[in-house]
């Protein structure tokens, strides 16, 4: 064999030893990125949520309180980290986590195909059921079906905004569920899609109303229970999968199911 050949082969072997090694490397690179967690601040889980939405989050006495409150301090706790909340409107909370303004949102958040495109999610920790809420006067609207071409309230962005207009419906905006039941109550929306535990909650807090309003309920086999699941930026995997395994053990334990039974009186923690 010729030198020339020789070293040709040699110089082919140093090669693809190097193309290994960069490919090697490479991939050693993106799982130590899939690992990485990174957070807003060091130390702390920065949670965003609106904290006018009981009985997922509220303020009581000037403290946040509410099963989102409880979930994302039990969250914190398994990930070796302080819980900070950032109360935020609802049309600012999903663009927040893409503009790294938190690390996670706990706000009644559904997974949506359109959503996933841009976020991710971690495992859900709730099963939420949809209820049609209207004026106990209203005979016009009966069931879900009847909503086409009527106004509702519902805000901006959201699964409920999303399952009003799958049913044909009008929408104005109405950033919180309070204001969205005085719209209908002035008569300047006929109902509002919320999810039923919401609904159980204001009554609950404001008993007149009552007499005022009514909830239909949506079947699921019209409009399933959403997943009701932590929403992260798309580039943070590490902080993805670290969320996944703490809310696997908050379920295993007990914990999330505990924390629905207290601040809904039942157990959303199950598929319907």
């Amino acid at each position: 064999m010729s030198k020339l050949r020789t070293y040709g082969i040699t110089g082919m072997i140093v090669i693809l030893v190097a193309v290994g090694g960069y490919a090697a490397t490479a991939h050693h690179n993106k799982a130590a990125a899939d690992t990485q967690v990174k957070l807003v601040k060091p130390k702390t889980l920065t949670i965003g949520l609106e904290g006018t939405y009981a009985p997922f989050s509220y303020r009581q006495d000037g403290q946040l309180k509410g099963f989102e409150v409880d979930l994302g301090k039990k969250i914190s706790k398994e990930l070796g980290l302080k819980a900070h909340f950032v109360p935020t409107a609802w049309d600012g909370l999903i663009a927040g986590v893409g503009a790294k303004k938190f690390d996670i949102v706990l706000n009644d958040v559904a997974v949506t195909p359109e959503r996933q495109v841009k976020y991710r999610f971690s495992t859900p920790y709730l099963y939420s059921s949809e209820v049609l809420v209207v004026k106990k006067t209203n005979t016009d609207i009966k069931s879900y079906q009847d909503v086409r071409g009527r106004v509702l309230a519902e805000s901006v962005g959201s699964n409920n905004e999303v399952i009003a207009k799958k049913f044909g419906a009008k929408t104005i905006s109405s950033s919180e569920f309070t204001n969205s039941v005085a719209l209908i109550k002035q008569g300047r929306a006929e109902g509002a899609f919320n999810d039923s535990g919401a609904f159980a909650t204001y009554i609950k807090d404001n008993p007149r109303d009552a007499q005022v309003v009514k909830a239909i309920k949506v079947p699921t086999s019209a409009s399933p229970a959403s997943k009701i699941a932590p929403l992260i930026n798309k580039n943070n995997a590490g902080l993805q999968k670290k969320v996944d395994g703490a809310i696997s053990n908050l379920k295993k334990d007990g914990t999330v199911k505990t924390l629905a039974v207290k601040y809904f009186g039942t157990d959303l923690t199950k598929k319907p």
